[in-house]
């Protein structure tokens, strides 16, 4: 092994282990923002109904999610085994909501997806195919809503009932407008800034679509059970649509503060806050906190595999 290979290994390492040393900072700092007692309270408020209905809604999110990699798995054209793909989206999953998209959903799959034997390039079209997927299901979700005219903002909120409509017609525009690039560059490589990329074929977009719009409707549901009966479905959705914009922007990890202010905002005159905030924090122990303590044991499950495979893949010791 040639010199500068080595120490830009060393400098991987160094870098990877000092993204942990940041990833527990950032759960320590969301662990003590979290009012626990709080949170058993809550969820010793539920009934056992309404509380195995939040899991199964948030497994069946988690498994929706990691068929976003399985479509990235076509379209980036590797052939990790099935399990295997879906085991490490679900991991960066949690992560990615936990500590945030960039260490988390992409830091996470590169780690991976490398580890299993997948190449950079191959790692980056799939990385970019299930964030593309996450936001034009977003887009197509949202802008159906907003449209309808069913999401009625809350008073002295910027977009009023007569311009939601408007960004909801925009919100479609824009999708059908991938459906349209899908259908024309399909095939072909574009160049754009030195990047080289190719849209996926339609009915591979129509399969993204499918995907996101059905994920962000289950995220929605997990949060309407849990929220008191008179609030409406689509008021919900319209919120979770709100935050997920306010958290990309605010940059924030497990978008603290930033999903309850949102809520408040635009639910806070249908529930009084107490109830709101006791919702909030039961989802974001089923969706976020949950999924998390089973990703790091995933995670730790493999990365002992692939430590075990590098072993037989060298074999035995040679004796002294």
């Amino acid at each position: 092994m040639t010199a500068p290979r080595h120490r830009w290994r060393q400098i991987r390492r160094i870098a990877f282990y000092a993204f942990l040393v940041l990833v527990a900072l950032l759960l320590v700092r969301y662990a003590h923002s979290v009012d626990w007692a709080e949170v058993g309270a809550t969820l010793a408020g539920y009934g056992p109904g309404t509380l195995a209905l939040a899991i199964a809604l948030t497994v069946a999110s988690y498994l929706l999610y990691s068929t976003y990699d399985l479509a990235g798995r076509r379209y980036a054209r590797h052939d990790l085994p099935v399990p295997q793909v879906m085991g490490i989206a679900m991991v960066a999953y949690a992560f990615s909501l936990n500590v945030g998209a960039l260490f988390g959903g992409a830091g996470f799959r590169y780690r991976l997806y490398s580890h299993a034997g997948v190449g950079l390039g191959t790692i980056s079209r799939v990385v970019a195919f299930a964030i593309g997927t996450n936001w034009m299901g977003y887009l197509l979700l949202g802008g159906a809503l907003f449209a309808s005219g069913r999401v009625l903002p809350p008073p002295n909120w910027p977009i009023t009932g007569e311009r939601l409509p408007w960004l909801g017609a925009a919100m479609l525009a824009a999708v059908l407008a991938y459906l349209i690039a899908c259908h024309l560059t399909h095939g072909r490589v574009l160049h754009v800034r030195g990047h080289h990329f190719r849209l996926p074929s339609v009915p591979l977009a129509l399969v993204q679509l499918a995907l996101a719009a059905t994920n962000w409707a289950l995220m929605a549901a997990l949060l309407f059970v849990l929220m008191p009966a008179h609030v409406a479905y689509t008021d919900v959705l319209g919120a979770l649509l709100v935050t997920a914009v306010a958290a990309a922007i605010a940059h924030v990890p497990a978008g603290i503060g930033v999903l309850e202010a949102v809520f408040i905002a635009l639910l806070g005159h249908q529930v009084p806050q107490p109830q709101l905030l006791a919702a909030l924090l039961a989802y974001r122990a089923c969706y976020y906190l949950g999924p998390l303590l089973f990703a790091i044991a995933g995670y730790a499950l493999l990365e002992a595999r692939r430590r075990d495979v590098s072993r037989a893949a060298d074999g035995p010791a040679s004796p002294r």
